[in-house]
């Protein structure tokens, strides 16, 4: 099996000021779901809201559907969380024709129901409008004001949409079982979808970090497509005009990257040559995508980040809060003031 190295992604604000601990305890690093939709109240599905520690998504999921007494494939959740945390997330069960358990004897030492309502369809995943995230980082060593500053920037100017390194397994053991999986090796229906997904992820992270490198992922390109703030929305402009220029300052609208697959090619000019010249690079990933029948998408290369807020509670303790849409990663965030 051929090994690919996940690189070290280029830095936008010059890399990382301090090092310290994250998950030192799970009470550490809090996440909270925030769904983009109001449940209506009624409803063959169950929607829960559950604060869990130290236990996985799927594995609470699983638990769920043997005390509801139903299949697995009957409860669904909208995004996966990590273990190793305090996480406050959603799950749907399917109740059709049945009145709900009392929840309260599902909650445990590990986790609690903190609400339940119907809605008339189960929960997809991703229909979150982001998630909040609290942060302590302990042991912390480093320059505070060049800190400081750099989330000054963060919080003025938005992130690099970088895939977290949790998309590619340790050392990036996913993207390699992507390329056996491409050259002929046989796999689960599971792990072909998580293979698939580091290999679109590794694509997408490479023309992100070639436009970090260029100093324009954050700035309009001829042929760029791009998407609205908080929307999936994209169009496509052949020549960055005024008005573009003025929406992207404003940070409404952010040029987007490739999610390979198959499919027309959504960007031309300058922004197609700059992805053009990844993809060729890595001609058989992205061959490996297109016979897999994965359809191309679009990512925003710049994210947002909402009601950022900061705390020195003495000189070895950072605290940090802040909001982030559905899909990006607490860690694209991290890395750009901390070595961890």
């Amino acid at each position: 099996m051929q090994n690919i190295e996940i690189p070290i992604w280029p830095y936008v604000y010059g890399g990382s000021s301090g090092s310290g601990k994250i998950r030192s305890l799970p009470e550490d690093f809090i996440v909270k779901e925030n769904l983009s939709f109001e449940p209506s109240g009624a409803g063959e599905h169950a929607f829960l809201q559950i604060e869990k520690k130290g236990e996985n998504t799927e594995y609470v999921a699983r638990q769920l559907s043997r005390f509801a007494n139903v299949r697995q494939r009957d409860v669904s959740y909208a995004g996966l969380k990590d273990r190793y945390a305090v996480t406050t997330q959603w799950f749907s069960v399917w109740l059709p024709g049945k009145a709900d358990p009392d929840w309260t004897q599902f909650e445990s030492d590990s986790r609690k129901v903190l609400h339940s309502v119907r809605h008339a369809r189960k929960l997809k995943r991703g229909v979150l409008s982001g998630n909040s995230f609290k942060l302590i980082i302990r042991d912390w060593q480093g320059d505070q004001a060049t800190t400081i500053r750099q989330l000054e920037l963060i919080k003025a100017n938005g992130i690099a949409n970088y895939f977290g390194s949790q998309r590619f397994g340790n050392e990036g053991q996913n993207v390699s079982k992507a390329m056996a999986m491409f050259d002929g090796a046989k796999v689960g229906r599971e792990q072909r979808s998580i293979y698939l997904s580091a290999a679109r992820s590794y694509l997408f992270n490479l023309i992100l970090a070639e436009r970090v490198r260029q100093n324009n992922w954050n700035q309009p390109l001829a042929g760029d497509t791009y998407q609205f703030d908080l929307s999936h929305s994209c169009f496509q402009s052949k020549q960055p005009d005024a008005e573009i220029i003025r929406r992207m300052e404003l940070k409404e609208i952010h040029p987007t990257g490739a999610l390979w697959g198959r499919g027309n090619a959504d960007v031309s000019a300058d922004a197609l040559a700059i992805e053009q010249a990844v993809i060729d690079e890595h001609e058989q990933l992205a061959q490996g995508l297109i016979a897999s029948d994965v359809d191309r998408d679009r990512r925003a290369l710049r994210v947002n980040v909402q009601d950022l807020h900061w705390q020195f509670v003495d000189d070895t303790t950072l605290e940090l809060g802040f909001t982030l849409p559905a899909g990006s990663y607490a860690t694209s965030l991290l890395r750009e003031i901390i070595g961890c």
